[in-house]
Formats: C-alpha cells, sequence, structure tokens
C-alpha cells in the first residue's frame, strides 16, 4: 500500500510541476514553430506513458497484494494483451519521430533566395563570412589556413577577394530574410545553436554542415556552442543581432574584405627569419592564436595588439605593467595570475627560452596600447 500511495504521489507532483514551473522556452524569435510543437507532441506521448504504466503499476500492487489464504496462478503468455502492448507502443514511436523526420526534412532545405552566411567555430571563438556583391563564396582549403587567414581562402580565387569577414564574436542578420547558415569546425566538434530561433546544428570538422531559419523579431540574441568543446567550452559566446534590412547593410558595408584583410596582414608582417617572425609561426602552432587575437578583437583571452606595455588588472585588484618579465612568468605560469575579466583556462605550454623569447618578440611587434 505504501508503494502504490508513492507512486500516485510521484505522478501528481510531476505534472503539478510541470504546469506549475516557471521554467519554460525562450520567447520564439524564427520562423520555426514546428521545432515547439514537435517538443509538445513529445512531451505529451512521453507524459502519457509516464503516467500510464505508474498508474498500472498502482494498479497491479492493490489487485494482485497479498492476501490471505489467496494463491497467485501462473500464466506463461497473454497474446492478446502482448499484440495490444507492441500495437500501442508502435504507435507511440511513430508519433514520437514523424513530426521531427518531416521537420527536419523542411530545416535543411533552404528556399531558393535565402541569403548566405558561413560560421567558423574554433576553440573557443566564432567567426563569419558573408560573400561580396557577386552572391559568391570564395575557395577555401586547408593548406592556406593561419592565423591571418582562419577560413583557409585561397588568395588566388577572384571570387573570395570581396568576401566579408567578421572577426569578432557578433553577427548582424535582415530581418524577416530567409537566412542559410554554412557552418564549419576549425579544430574539434562544436554546435551553433541560438535558443530563441530553436535552431541548431553540429560542426563537424572537415564538413560542411548547413541549416536555415528566418529571423522574425529584432534583437541581440546569444549565440551558444552546445556541444562539449574543451576547457573554454563555457565561455565560447557570441551574438546574433537582428535588424532591418537597411541597418544590416550599412553594418555588411563597415566590414573587411578579405582582399582588405591580405592588404592589412602584408603591411604588418614580421621581417622574414626575424625573432618575430619565428614567434608569430609559434603562436599558430601552439594554438596560441584561438584564444588571442592580433587585430584587436574580442578573444577568449587578452588581445596581442597593443599589449606590450601596458598595465595589466588582475582578479585580485592588483595591477601589472605587460613586459618581457611579465610575459615569460605569465606563460611559464598561467594559473598563478588571472586578468581582469578572462577566465583561469590557458594551459600550460613548454616552451624553451629560445621559443620563448621568440614569442614575446612577436607579441612586442604588434604594438604598444595608444597613448591618452
Amino acid at each position: 500500500m505504501a508503494m502504490a500511495v508513492a507512486l500516485i504521489g510521484i505522478v501528481a507532483a510531476a505534472l503539478l510541476f510541470h504546469f506549475a514551473s516557471p521554467w519554460w522556452s525562450t520567447q520564439l524569435a524564427s520562423n520555426w514553430r514546428q521545432m515547439d510543437s514537435t517538443l509538445d507532441i513529445t512531451l505529451a506521448i512521453t507524459g502519457a506513458f509516464f503516467v500510464a504504466i505508474n498508474l498500472f503499476v498502482v494498479y497491479t500492487l492493490l489487485r494482485f497484494r497479498h492476501r490471505a489464504g489467496a494463491r497467485a496462478s501462473y500464466r506463461p503468455d497473454n497474446p492478446k494483451l502482448e499484440h495490444w502492448l507492441t500495437g500501442l507502443t508502435t504507435l507511440g514511436i511513430i508519433a514520437l519521430l514523424a513530426p521531427g523526420l518531416f521537420t527536419y526534412a523542411e530545416y535543411v532545405r533552404p528556399p531558393a533566395h535565402a541569403i548566405e552566411f558561413e560560421a567558423l567555430a574554433q576553440q573557443w571563438q566564432w567567426r563569419f563570412r558573408f560573400p561580396g556583391a557577386d552572391g559568391r563564396f570564395g575557395r577555401s582549403d586547408t593548406r592556406f589556413f593561419s592565423a591571418e587567414n582562419p577560413f583557409g581562402l585561397d588568395p588566388a580565387d577572384p571570387a573570395g577577394q570581396n568576401n566579408i569577414l567578421v572577426q569578432g564574436g557578433e553577427v548582424h542578420l535582415p530581418l524577416n530574410r530567409p537566412v542559410k547558415v554554412l557552418l564549419r569546425s576549425h579544430d574539434v566538434l562544436h554546435d551553433f545553436y541560438v535558443p530563441q530561433f530553436r535552431a541548431r546544428m553540429n560542426m563537424v570538422p572537415g564538413m560542411v554542415t548547413s541549416f536555415w531559419f528566418t529571423p522574425t523579431k529584432a534583437g541581440r540574441y546569444e549565440l551558444l556552442c552546445a556541444q562539449l568543446c574543451g576547457m573554454g567550452h563555457y565561455n565560447m559566446r557570441g551574438y546574433v543581432v537582428v535588424e532591418d534590412e537597411a541597418a544590416w547593410r550599412n553594418w555588411l558595408k563597415g566590414q573587411q574584405t578579405f582582399a582588405a584583410a591580405l592588404a592589412a596582414n602584408a603591411g604588418n608582417a614580421p621581417a622574414p627569419g626575424s625573432p618575430a617572425a619565428q614567434g608569430k609561426a609559434l603562436a599558430q602552432s601552439k594554438g596560441c592564436a584561438s584564444c588571442h587575437s592580433t587585430d584587436g578583437s574580442p578573444g577568449v583571452g587578452p588581445t596581442w595588439k597593443g599589449l606590450f606595455g601596458k598595465t595589466e588588472t588582475m582578479a585580485d585588484g592588483s595591477t601589472a605593467l605587460v613586459d618581457e618579465a611579465y610575459l615569460k612568468d605569465f606563460i611559464r605560469h598561467p594559473q598563478a595570475r588571472v586578468v581582469k575579466g578572462f577566465a583561469p583556462i590557458m594551459p600550460k605550454i613548454e616552451m624553451s627560452d629560445a621559443e620563448l623569447a621568440a614569442l614575446v618578440a612577436y607579441i612586442e611587434s604588434l604594438g604598444k596600447p595608444a597613448q591618452r
């Protein structure tokens, strides 16, 4: 009897928690109401089975409880009951799977007039690329990947010269326009997810995945990585700004093209064979460039542009001048001190004295902080 009462209490508490819970989905801001409908169907079916199974157990506990003088009868099988259970289970599985299959088929089939942009994920930051006025993306290849060319665009491909590159973690999109998202990963498995859009997709190294959605409400929405991608996973956040088309086009005009980025990098490149050039190559091979930008854009760690000679504030309120001794000590013992505003996630990387000197020379070559 006590077990039957406990099961009834569990069912009642579960139903009460569901209908009275303050935690609901974020407000929908895209065309994908089917996602919510599919979730509602799943909750309804699994909820019905949860209630039915628990109440059936309650019934069996009461109906077949021990009674003095009563004896249990042995029934090795019950074909009628088995047929009913098989049929109901089959219908339940079909009802669970069918809505999702139809929704997914539409989810990966964008309208012909959808605009396109590319999202590139890398531990632990976001970058974005739009086609130029001709609407074409330039070719990319792993041979061309570098800190200055994270998309791996072919410099010899004319179609890529006017591609628009967004180095920061914020991308703008036009309101009420279908958008096809092309997804690539630079290193490990990531996932592009904006909760309000009900839209997400895995980003698999070596593959280009895609989906589409239509933003229906203007606003600034947080972009998350929904796959555990390393120590800095929790901090891999960006933003999607939805605005009217005129504002979006104005924002797009202010972004740098691939041709402009090549010219800027050529002017700032350290002399071949110099310690700074060696440090630049080292920063790429050791993975430093994935967390520290060289153009001032935000990242997981402090930008290296203008870092040398800057006075940094630590998480404990103390300050420190960023000079050669500071950089060497910080790289050797990254967890000893934490810069304010950044998480203590930098791993300890083994380097020789010569490598460390070259890396510091490269950081110094990126300039000193602007004078106020």
